[in-house]
């Protein structure tokens, strides 16, 4: 992997913790962190140490697999019970991004299927798992991000919202998937990035990740996306999904919801990048997907030398929102680009999954 695709999730040289670049630092310090408690590792998840849906779940299946080699468990019993816990422990960390339980659960199959064998070979056994996950996300990124590539010409402008690319994956990403692997093969694309309050992820990461790789980039604070458009300056917008549902509703960084209705309102096409590991087929539509609710203060003082409201005024604060499917033009998948009817093409990818 080049320097242009840093490695933000892995395992340690010597398979005992998992080393991860800390992206709360970014773009001022490049830090990594080797970690290996239970505290440590789910405050990972929770302070967005680590974050991204599909790296979140890479970590997770990591993370679960150091903790299980540190347990102590003499036996498959003792194993089994200290799993549990941990597994519950680290899936509460953030209730949105679906890979997070997704990955959790692929992993305590392993830990099923390894009923009766001893726990130094249960152990290699979920060490394999995760390693097969994460080399499974490379080659989605890879995938998803040559299908996004044919969406688009040289010279169009993309609106970006939060950061989807590979410090949210293993390697190109998904939604600055297609920008990143234009910049590879000399196509000229223009990205426009909504700075995404509160947070900064668009102005830390997303502009920092394509202007590293050669990308044209300009960074504009979220409410000049609607100027933007109407200045005929983006063709399209391309959004990453924590959770999409089986009826096409997505979830992802609070605002996008809104970028897909100016988009709607403009004529410019709107594509939510999720990968098959990201639908949730259990969650029939957008109001049954858990949102998250983060600390008010991320709001008013978080990225500010002073508070920037009265310290009596409430905050709301939720880290997602939903886009209707309604409002998607096309779902970016690494099988192939999604278009309505969502349902029946979701179920049918559902289907073809099975088989």
């Amino acid at each position: 992997m080049s320097a242009v695709y840093p490695e933000n999730v892995r395992l340690t040289a010597d398979g005992t913790a998992v080393r991860i670049l800390d992206q709360t630092r970014l773009p001022g310090e490049t830090v990594y962190l080797e970690l290996k408690t239970p505290e440590e590792l789910r405050e990972a998840i929770c302070a967005l140490r680590v974050r991204g849906a599909p790296a979140i779940g890479i970590f997770a299946a990591y993370a679960i697999y150091v903790l299980c080699l540190h347990s102590g468990a003499a036996d498959e019993r003792q194993l089994r019970l200290f799993f549990a816990r941990q597994k519950a422990e680290l899936d509460s960390a953030r209730p949105t991004a679906v890979n997070l339980r997704k990955m959790l659960d692929r992993m305590e199959r392993v830990l099923d299927s390894a009923a009766g064998r001893p726990a130094a070979e249960i152990l290699a056994a979920l060490r394999q798992e995760a390693e097969q996950i994460q080399q499974e996300d490379i080659a989605m990124c890879r995938a998803i991000s040559e299908h996004g590539l044919a969406l688009v010409r040289e010279g169009d402008g993309i609106l970006t919202h939060c950061n989807a690319g590979a410090l949210a994956t293993s390697c190109y990403g998904t939604a600055l998937g297609p920008l990143l692997l234009a910049a590879e093969r000399g196509i000229t694309l223009h990205a426009w990035c909504d700075e995404t309050r509160p947070l900064l992820q668009g102005a830390r990461l997303t502009s920092y990740e394509l202007s590293r790789a050669g990308v044209d980039t300009t960074l504009i604070c979220d409410n000049m996306a609607s100027a933007v458009m109407q200045q005929g300056k983006i063709q399209a917008c391309f959004v990453g999904c924590d959770r999409l549902a089986a009826n096409g509703d997505a979830a992802n960084k609070i605002g996008t919801s809104g970028v897909a209705i100016l988009a709607a309102h403009y004529g410019v096409p709107f594509y939510v990048f999720c990968p098959t590991s990201t639908i949730d087929f259990s969650c029939p539509d957008g109001a049954h997907i858990p949102i998250e609710l983060r600390d008010p203060a991320e709001i008013g003082r978080k990225y500010f030398e002073k508070p920037m409201a009265p310290e009596h005024v409430k905050c709301f604060n939720p880290a997602f929102d939903v886009t209707d499917h309604a409002l998607i033009t096309g779902i970016v998948t690494e099988k192939g680009v999604l278009r309505p009817p969502y349902v029946q093409c979701l179920a049918a990818l559902l289907e073809g999954g099975k088989k």
